[in-house]
């Protein structure tokens, strides 16, 4: 073959010396770059990083709304309320006590439901408890402070001597229950009459509150 025409083929043998005397050309490698992977957004909008569970690891399942919130203790339920209290359907108006101190205060609820008699009337459009059953659904739990031994009081009937200060923060309606706290502030055992504060709770919210004087009954 013409060694000049060996020279121009693209196949040509290159000798050690001429790669030894040749300039160095800078080679640029073609880098994919990297995908960012987004992480994932919690329905809180915060990323939640997921991990993996060691062996016996457990995720705690989100508590239901149905098992948040605690019941309410029972101290005296509506058959032992009946035994102190006179009154009987449709105006007992105290279905459990929650908390009770012998001569100090007793706290009780009362259900607030839509078959309440008074609704129907009270009213059609917008069934609100009247403000005068909240006053004396809140008597009839100091009644049950009033007729117990430790008060001196007969367990047979009491009244009302008085209400004072009386007023009416929120509505209460059907659904609500009805949390109220009766404190006895001053006995005069000898008359039978004590001066009772009385304060009423939906949840946190204070709906109603007065002062009471109340007295027992004789034997």
């Amino acid at each position: 073959m013409d060694p000049a025409a060996m020279s121009r083929s693209p196949c040509s043998i290159v000798s050690p010396g001429s790669l030894l005397t040749a300039p160095l050309l800078p080679v640029r490698l073609a880098v994919k770059p990297r995908r960012r992977v987004p992480a994932f957004i919690a329905p809180s909008g915060r990323p939640s990083v997921a991990r993996r569970a060691a062996a016996g690891d457990k995720f705690e399942a989100e508590t239901p709304i149905e098992k948040s919130f605690p019941p309410f203790p029972t101290v005296m339920d509506i058959n032992q309320i009946r035994d102190i209290l006179p009154h009987r359907f449709p105006f007992l108006l105290v279905d459990r006590v929650i908390d009770y101190k012998p001569g100090e205060y007793a706290v009780a609820i009362k259900n607030v439901t839509i078959n309440d008699n008074f609704f129907p009337g009270h009213f059609p459009e917008r069934p609100i408890m009247p403000g005068v059953l909240m006053v004396e659904a809140m008597a009839q739990v100091g009644g049950i402070v009033m007729l117990q031994p430790e008060v001196g009081g007969s367990r047979e009937n009491f009244f009302f001597a008085g209400i004072d200060k009386v007023r009416f923060r929120k509505p209460v309606i059907a659904g609500d229950t009805l949390i109220m706290r009766m404190t006895l502030i001053k006995l005069q055992k000898r008359f039978g009459i004590a001066k009772m504060e009385g304060k009423a709770y939906v949840g946190a919210d204070l709906v109603c509150e007065g002062e009471f004087l109340m007295a027992t009954g004789s034997e």
